[in-house]
This record gives C-alpha cells, structure tokens and sequence, in this order.
C-alpha cells in the first residue's frame, strides 16, 4: 500500500493525508480532474465545468446536517460549533454563523447536533455499518492523486479500511431500496464508484475482490442505514461517463476552449410523452 504523508512538497502519485481544503483547491501544477469534476462534466458542457473550476460554491445550509454526520461517523472534517439559536434570523446570528463559515467550520442549531448524534448512534447499532466503518478498521479522508495517460487525476476517499476495501458515506433524504436507483442516478454515485475503484487499482490501495461499499443513512428518525454497491450495468455506466469526462477534459485542456451548450438543438418532446401519443 502507498505510503501515507502529511501533505505533497511535490505531487507525486500517491495517497496523502491532507487538509479538505487544499485537495479542493488542486495541488497539482496545471491542475486535475477530480471525481466532482468528471461527474459534472459528464452531465454538464465544459463551459459550465470551467466556470465551477474557477468560482468555488460558499458552503450550503442544507449541507451541514451532511458534513457534520461525516465528521462524527468518520471521525474527521470540519470542527462542529453550535450556535445558541434555533432560528438563524436575526443579524448578530446571522454575523456568527457566517464567522463561523469564514473559519471553515460548520454551524449547527443545538437540535441539529442532537440529530447527529442520533444518527451515529442508529449507524453504530447496524452490525454491518458499524464493521466496515470501525474507527480502527481504517483511514478517513485521505487524498489519491494519479496520471492517467497524460491526465492527472484525484479523488478523496471517505474511508479506505486496512484491508483494502473502500467505503463511502452517504446522507440521503431516502434510502427505501425503490429510491436508490433515483438517488444514485441523480447524483452519480455510479460515476463516484469507478472512479474511486481507478484511484485504488492505480495505486495499488485496493483488494479488487473486495467491493466497493456505499453505506447510506436517512437523516430523518429512525436514521435507517442500507449498504449498497452498483450492478454490473449501473458500473458499466459509470466507466463510460469516467470516459467521456476524461476525454473532454483533455481535449479542452489541449484547445483551450470550454464550450458551452450544442448550437440550435432539435428538440424532442420527453420519451414518455411520445409513448402517450404512440
């Protein structure tokens, strides 16, 4: 397995055990492609890609619930701190929680961090969860960097166990099996799969008997946990959208040009509505 280090002095393709922050702002000279970045160029133009690359998003109140849950269940993130007021209206707590924010920590409402609380709880009680997520079966956030036919590449594993198994942590509205294929889609968790799968191959992290395991959590009581992994087609698909990133990336790296959307489409009427009228 790769040595672990505090942080690159020169990226060289390894894990390294670095601060969120400085993976997001990409420590290699001339940049990376990140899995956010490839799943967002797959489903998006590269002009809309560029413009996210070079305007980082200011974190979202409705990602806190999340980022905390990571940070108790993985035993590593951002410090928590809880603001004294369960309605964020007022100017002077509205100041705190952005002081708060500006020191790249996360705020929570004392009925917030109560959930949390909660919801690790209800992880630690899954037999199964709680095994692949032992705080002594493992590393949490460490950082993968890697080439890839001229392309650097990069990925931060949630938690990479000892024994060569990846697993990633996930917060979700719903985790009832007949939503899943709704909520892998919808926020490509099949794309996020291959492509830590390459990061692990590449550097030789990874048992590949061993399967990638997403565990999810509903972040409603009574915080029901399923762990999950993609099929064969949902993999499959995956890689291919891995690839048409890839691709992309490098071509508008090479012309320097990010187009934005195809000039005059055609448009067609939704599939569903054409088997109405069939």
């Amino acid at each position: 397995m790769t040595t672990t280090v505090e942080a690159p002095t020169a990226v060289e393709p390894g894990l390294y055990d670095i601060p969120a922050e400085l993976y997001h702002q990409d420590p290699v000279p001339g940049g990376s492609l990140s899995s956010t970045g490839a799943r967002k160029l797959a489903t998006q133009c590269p002009a809309k890609f560029k413009y996210w690359s070079e305007h980082p998003q200011p974190p979202k109140k409705e990602f806190d619930l999340g980022t905390a849950a990571h940070t108790l269940v993985l035993g590593n993130g951002p410090e928590l701190v809880v603001v004294n007021a369960e309605k964020w209206t007022t100017n002077a707590v509205k100041a705190e929680v952005a002081a708060i924010r500006s020191e790249g920590k996360t705020p929570l409402k004392p009925s917030e961090l109560e959930q949390v609380k909660a919801m690790v709880a209800a992880l630690r009680a899954d037999p199964e969860a709680s095994a692949l997520l032992d705080p002594e079966s493992g590393v949490a956030e460490r950082s993968a960097f890697w080439e890839d036919n001229g392309i650097w590449r990069r990925a931060r594993f949630d938690w990479l166990r000892h024994d060569g198994q990846l697993v990633d942590y996930k917060t979700t509205k719903s985790a009832n099996p007949f939503d899943l294929p709704k909520v892998i889609h919808d926020w490509g968790y099949h794309q996020q799969q291959e492509y830590y799968l390459d990061a692990g191959l590449a550097l030789d992290l990874i048992d590949p008997e061993k399967p990638f395991q997403f565990v999810l959590q509903e972040k409603e009581p009574p915080y029901l946990v399923v762990i999950t992994t993609c099929d064969p087609m949902a993999r499959e698909v995956g890689r291919h959208l891995n690839t048409v990133a890839l691709n992309a990336y490098a071509f508008c790296r090479e012309s320097g040009e990010w187009p934005g959307y195809m000039p005059n489409p055609m448009v067609s009427l939704p599939s569903w509505v054409e088997r109405q009228y069939a």
